[in-house]
């Protein structure tokens, strides 16, 4: 009864943690919204980042450093307390979660590992300039320029892509991929989908991966302005381009992947009209490089504030003493 009176508490724990967490992350993102707005897209982009994955990161950290070592070191092991019917619901539906969103991840990234053998088969290397990361010539329906993969990232290009842009419009849409490769937003985009599939009866969550994905989308077309204003204007002008080449009814299909008009065309118009916008002024990267490191800087100081607690023994034992409060209201 000890270990899965444990294992409950460890479930209940992080489904609770999770979904107050996110409720709270959903509210601090609609207060700081409006006040954001004059923050760089790629700012924006790496707040909402940090509010996505604050709610599982603290509910995990919190079980790890705090409700675990309070359990081991206060519960006597022939406790005589039992796993409520309350308490085993929880649990049940947070191990649902857990199960789920591994399978997600599991299954998105076998259709990526599909995806890139099926490109690689027929696949032409290619030489292209200020590209630091393999690049691909494909036969596709679809105008591909894209991003494919989180910790080996690769670039595909669609023949007919570049059989139609010009040299200036495929350096700046190549510029564009470069800065989701710089700011890795594969990986948190992978990351923010597991947040999300940890809880997914709250939908609180889909609103700011949304705004994520926006800003993510903006935050590169600046990285590209930031090379000159005849880039701006150029990935504008591919922008246009590669949208009238796409079939149809006809979608992106990348499981983990960016792609340069992002997974919804609708908001092209609203990137052109900011890209020439952003060609008439100049652009500097201070302010995003320092979001960055501010937001690693809060989650070092995050964990160094719960390492320390993890010392304090009278905030363990206070916490049991909690924790067998929680077990008798279930029971």
């Amino acid at each position: 009864m000890y270990e899965l009176l444990g294992i409950c508490l460890v479930l209940a724990a992080l489904l609770t943690i999770n979904a107050f967490a996110s409720l709270l992350a959903a509210a601090a993102w609609r207060l700081l919204e409006r006040p954001t707005r004059n923050l760089s897209a790629r700012a924006r982009a790496e707040i909402l980042f940090v509010i996505r994955i604050s709610p599982p990161a603290l509910a995990v950290i919190s079980v790890v450093a705090f409700l675990v070592p309070s359990f081991l070191v206060y519960e006597p092991y022939a406790t005589t307390e039992v796993v409520s019917k309350k308490l085993g619901v929880l649990a049940v539906v947070s191990a649902g979660g857990v199960g789920f969103a591994l399978w997600r991840r599991l299954g998105s990234w076998w259709a990526t590992r599909t995806l890139l053998r099926k490109w690689l088969a027929t696949a032409e290397q290619i030489r292209l300039p200020r590209v630091s990361i393999p690049a691909f010539r494909i036969r596709h329906p679809f105008p591909i320029i894209a991003v494919v993969g989180t910790l080996r990232p690769r670039l595909f290009i669609a023949r007919h892509v570049l059989q139609t842009l010009s040299e200036e419009e495929l350096i700046a849409a190549i510029a564009h991929e470069c800065g989701h490769v710089a700011a890795r937003d594969n990986l948190k985009r992978m990351l923010m989908r597991a947040c999300r599939d940890l809880l997914a009866t709250v939908p609180c969550g889909r609103s700011i991966d949304r705004a994520w994905a926006e800003n993510a989308e903006a935050a590169a077309d600046e990285h590209a302005a930031d090379n000159g204003s005849a880039v701006a204007l150029n990935l504008a002008s591919a922008l246009i381009e590669i949208a009238r080449m796409v079939p149809a009814g006809a979608r992106a299909a990348l499981p983990t992947g960016a792609f340069i008009l992002g997974h919804e065309t609708d908001g092209v118009k609203a990137r052109v009209n900011r890209l020439i916008a952003l060609a008439g002024v100049s652009r500097r990267q201070s302010s995003t490089r320092f979001m960055s490191l501010a937001a690693r800087a809060a989650l070092l100081v995050l964990l160094a504030g719960l390492m320390i607690a993890l010392t304090n023994t009278p905030a363990l034992a206070s916490l049991h003493i909690a924790m067998e409060r929680i077990v008798r209201i279930l029971t």
